[in-house]
């Protein structure tokens, strides 16, 4: 069993703000309340789509997602004032670890929004670091590859990494945050006692 608790304060004394939610539907109205009449830019993550949160913040909101619109919307994202995203692997004393194709999601949770928020299933909790980071490369990065019909190793049964050389390849860009990244103000994890995307 997850101790929330302890995990909100380790987040906390790496910069982090956190909270801590029962269900995904409590998590979304959170953030429906909290983030008004703001630009919002969504990095790839099934975990907010699982919580309907494009649809619910668009409501009061700019929005742009490149699931939605096209990826020229990308250089944009840099420049909203609040960038939502999940994360691949948090570790329980609150490094976590999140990998790209792109490169564009891990560049906007490390500079450029004033506002961060993080979504995150407990699924995505693990003990340590290494956990962490495997957890990232070998459950969320083979899954993702899976979704997306990658012409990779990995995407034929979701079940590894097989370190490739794929052109196909997702994984490009390997980021491990220690603390928050000083140049956001505000930086949240919300977290939700539910599995949630990969």
């Amino acid at each position: 069993m997850i101790n929330y608790p302890e995990l909100k304060r380790n987040l906390e004394k790496r910069g982090y703000k956190a909270s801590v939610f029962s269900v995904k539907e409590e998590a979304a109205n959170y953030l429906q309340e909290k983030i008004v009449k703001r630009n919002i830019a969504f990095g790839g993550s099934m975990t907010l789509q699982q919580l309907g949160l494009y649809e619910k913040l668009k409501e009061k909101n700019a929005v742009l997602w490149h699931w939605h619109q096209t990826t020229a919307v990308l250089p944009l994202a840099q420049q909203a004032d609040v960038y939502m995203s999940s994360v691949n692997g948090l570790s329980y004393n609150g490094e976590w670890v999140n990998i790209d194709g792109t490169g564009n999601r891990v560049a906007a949770l490390i500079y450029g929004p004033k506002e961060v928020y993080l979504v995150v299933g407990r699924n995505k909790i693990a003990p340590d670091l290494d956990s962490a980071l495997d957890r990232a490369k070998n459950i969320a990065a083979p899954l993702n590859a899976k979704r997306l019909n990658a012409d990779t190793p990995c995407a034929v049964k979701g079940d590894r990494c097989y370190d490739c050389d794929s052109p196909g390849r997702i994984c490009r860009v390997t980021a491990i945050f220690d603390y928050k990244p000083n140049g956001i103000e505000h930086y949240e994890f919300v977290i939700i006692d539910e599995d949630l995307g990969y």
